[in-house]
């Protein structure tokens, strides 16, 4: 039987957690139970677990407005990311109630009775429901996800498509780079360091399939790889958690396929 020993600080302190009260006299009260670590307090305790309970009658509907109110009036320490509070940037990306969403599209009225908050799962921690997305970008960027054309662009001059060419497109370029795919698929889990990952690859079948790229032979070489593609294993959990109803799977699917196809 293998057996792994968990890196320093990553196992989870279960009697150092706090539990914050709702007020007295609350009614619609909902329990939230979130995970804090803090790397600057990394030699003196591990991560642990802390519940708020939060009387929703004074709360917006989404797991956000809970955050936000828990900053707000029970712990300013609570450090989590959040922007636009529309499902459009991805910033508040993080694992609730067992599944990778955002937290400002998550209504709190879909999760179970106490609602269990944690940072996205298998990646560095900066503190709290904060992850370290700083490989996952690199991986991004080493795809070139722009246009690549032998001509420079022209001030004065489109380059244009077809609606038929456009409609290639759709399922691709609404990735919002929130990294809940990737980071709940297993083979990345294991193999992150080289699998580019699910986010990654729909991105980069998104210029593949754009009729405006001239770069197609030079992208699948860069893609042709044990590794960087062919870890996938089309789990699927990549088409289940993503808050824009993408599937990274079928557009690595496509990357495959186009690999086999000029070998024939």
């Amino acid at each position: 039987m293998a057996e792994f020993t968990l890196p320093k600080n990553s196992k989870i302190d279960k009697k150092a957690g706090k539990t914050y009260k709702a007020k007295v006299g609350a009614k619609n009260v909902r329990a939230f139970e979130i995970y804090r670590y803090d790397p600057e307090d990394a030699q003196k305790t591990n991560p642990h677990l802390d519940r708020f309970e939060i009387d929703l009658d004074e709360c917006g509907p989404m797991v956000l407005d809970a955050l936000i109110k828990i900053k707000s009036d029970y712990d300013s320490s609570l450090t989590f990311r959040r922007s636009c509070r529309e499902g459009i940037c991805g910033s508040c990306s993080m694992n609730i109630d067992g599944s990778n969403t955002l937290a400002c599209t998550k209504s709190i009225a879909d999760c179970k009775s106490e609602v269990k908050i944690y940072p996205l799962p298998h990646m560095p921690v900066v503190k709290d429901l904060v992850p370290d997305l700083t490989h996952f970008y690199d991986q991004y960027k080493s795809v070139k996800p722009w246009l690549q054309t032998s001509e420079p662009a022209n001030q004065n001059k489109e380059r244009l498509q077809t609606p038929e060419e456009r409609e290639k497109l759709d399922g691709l370029y609404e990735c919002i780079l929130c990294a809940c795919c990737s980071t709940s698929c297993p083979s990345y889990w294991w193999n992150g360091d080289q699998y580019l990952g699910p986010a990654t690859l729909l991105q980069a079948y998104r210029f593949l399939a754009d009729s405006r790229d001239e770069a197609t032979a030079e992208r699948l070489d860069a893609l042709e790889d044990p590794f960087k593609l062919y870890r996938c294993h089309t789990i699927m959990n990549c088409a289940t958690v993503c808050p824009k109803g993408l599937n990274p799977a079928k557009a690595i699917g496509k990357i495959k396929q186009m690999i086999a196809d000029r070998k024939a």
